[in-house]
């Protein structure tokens, strides 16, 4: 698809999602948490999933804070239930067009509905809470379990400054953080699946989302110093029990130590977080044994926050360095050497204005190891030179007629695509080819 074809489909998109926005009803809330609190959306969140200060603060504690209104709850001795089911909706109506089309397939691909998740979110007792979510994905037609966190969390005290301790129960490494510059809930926040995307990436980057169980403890001291240590099995929604992996190309040997350690700091009106994350991971690939792979990826990461009046900045980083030792993969034959390493960068800056308007800017980066059989040459999805080096931006613009709708659109560019800029898949496909637009309408309720 050119140029004008592309222009025709992201305007027939937007007049059809504007159309949508227009009759929807004027909501003052989101979700199970808002009903819970008595709090508006935008308490907690700058834009969704951006955590403010008492977003991050609230589920620290586990996501207990109530209104305390008498007639919300049932309680006896050993009982406090919320009357209200805690259970909330959300909905991704969405389209995507590349500059040119993926030869034998549509170009304009509309998601009705890309997402529609479930979410049983709240207060479970005192010092008890959680956020279940359940997913149906529209590539693969099927619900299933999204990410989840159940967690307990007290108070103490700790040479005399207060420290916050608590346990996570969870299915993906970073879902616990606080903070929108690790991958579970970092940018960007929605976007679509249709398009072509990089073959290689880190996996803490997503690799092991929804596909482990873990429990881990944490602590937050003085409200500035964070730490958190969580160890993961392989659990495998969909697969034989007991675990067999023979379809998984993850199956982690023991469990895999994850870890989280941030600082954040406030002065004048300047917010400042900054801190290192990491997992690492040994792993049979289609079977629970046998050679293993190796993972190990380190990061580091940054976020920063400055009100401008009503309007407001947040920007957000990381750095991830993925060590691999895939003799598992090797002795298969799916990767022509052990030893690989990944270098991942990205990093995002957004102006809120006015709690209804949102503008993003974005830049991604991965560089690495050259492997012609891990990364071999294939229309589209291939490389020619066997690299995994993928570097591009991105554009996105939102809208927020009210606090739980948002019409959003995006423009992703590519400077370089599996390992070049021009012919890079062996096919004559360029890497601006892979440019994409992507308009999608958020609901929340």
């Amino acid at each position: 698809m050119k140029q004008g074809m592309l222009a025709c489909t992201l305007l027939s998109s937007l007049v059809l999602l504007v159309s949508i926005v227009s009759v929807c009803p004027d909501a003052h809330a989101v979700p199970s948490f808002t009903r819970q609190t008595g709090l508006q959306c935008n308490v907690c969140h700058s834009n969704p999933p951006e955590l403010t200060a008492f977003g991050r603060k609230f589920k620290l504690e586990g996501y207990t804070l109530t209104d305390k209104k008498a007639d919300t709850t049932v309680e006896g001795k050993d009982l406090k239930i919320n009357r209200y089911f805690p259970i909330s909706v959300m909905l991704l109506l969405s389209d995507t067009a590349t500059t040119t089309h993926v030869p034998g397939a549509q170009n304009g691909t509309a998601g009705f509905p890309q997402q529609l998740s479930l979410f049983l979110a709240g207060e479970i007792s005192p010092h008890l809470g959680g956020m279940v979510q359940g997913t149906y994905d529209h590539p693969s037609d099927r619900f299933t379990l999204d990410n989840t966190d159940i967690r307990y969390a007290k108070h103490t005290t700790l040479g005399s400054k207060d420290l916050l301790y608590g346990l996570t129960a969870n299915n993906s490494p970073t879902v616990e953080d606080v903070w929108n510059s690790t991958p579970s809930w970092g940018y960007p926040w929605i976007s679509g699946k249709s398009a072509p995307s990089p073959s290689a990436q880190p996996l803490i980057l997503g690799g092991l989302a929804q596909d482990v169980a873990g429990l881990g403890a944490y602590t937050m001291w003085n409200d500035h110093l964070y730490a958190d240590f969580t160890v993961y099995r392989s659990e495998h929604a969909g697969g034989p029990q007991p675990l067999t992996g023979t379809t998984f190309p993850i199956n982690i040997q023991g469990v895999a130590p994850y870890w989280r350690l941030a600082w954040q700091q406030t002065w004048g009106l300047n917010y400042l977080e900054v801190g290192t994350y990491g997992i690492h991971v040994s792993s049979t690939p289609n079977g629970v044994g046998g050679p293993r792979d190796t993972y190990v990826d380190p990061a580091i990461d940054l976020q920063y926050e400055r009100p401008f009046g009503v309007n407001l900045l947040t920007v957000h980083a990381s750095y991830i360095y993925e060590k691999s030792d895939l003799n598992g993969t090797f002795a298969t034959g799916a990767a022509a050497f052990p030893s690989h390493h990944l270098n991942t960068f990205r990093a995002d800056a957004t102006y809120h204005l006015r709690r209804r308007y949102t503008f993003t800017v974005a830049r991604f980066s991965t560089t690495g190891t050259a492997d012609p059989i891990l990364f071999a040459p294939a229309p589209v999805t291939g490389s020619l030179l066997g690299s995994p080096n993928s570097s591009g931006f991105i554009g996105q613009a939102g809208f927020w007629p009210v606090q739980n709708v948002e019409l959003t659109a995006a423009y992703t560019a590519y400077t370089k695509f599996n390992g070049a800029s021009q012919n890079y898949d062996g096919s004559g496909r360029d890497a601006s080819e892979n440019n994409s637009v992507y308009v999608a309408l958020w609901l929340n309720f």
